[in-house]
């Protein structure tokens, strides 16, 4: 089962909602490690490590590490917690992993 940084269990709604595709999702991160200053943009792209962030004004998207990532994430029309916990999986296998609570490796 994902389980957020605090070590309590995703609700079902948010596991539904993050299984899906997050491709597109407004995203908001605050500055934290691996960041020099706060994101706020669109997802266009993601890896097993990364999110790549569109932000407006930026010639290029801004890549953003899933490791101790938090903020906020639109998806469902609902603003959820982002956490990259969770997503730090190959995009084609978080559905599965999310919501059969299957295994997983953090890295």
């Amino acid at each position: 089962m994902a389980r957020r940084s605090n070590g309590d269990p995703l609700p079902a709604l948010d596991r539904v909602a993050y299984a899906g595709e997050i491709l597109g999702a407004p995203v908001s991160i605050p500055a934290g490690p691996g960041l020099a200053g706060p994101v706020v943009g669109t997802i266009v792209d993601e890896t097993l490590s990364l999110l790549r962030v569109r932000v407006p004004g930026r010639a290029t998207a801004v890549a953003v590490p899933k490791h101790r990532l938090a903020g906020t994430i639109v998806l469902a029309g609902r603003e959820l917690p982002l956490s990259g916990e969770p997503l730090r999986v190959r995009p084609e296998d978080r559905t599965k992993r999310l919501l059969a609570g299957g295994p997983r490796r953090y890295r």
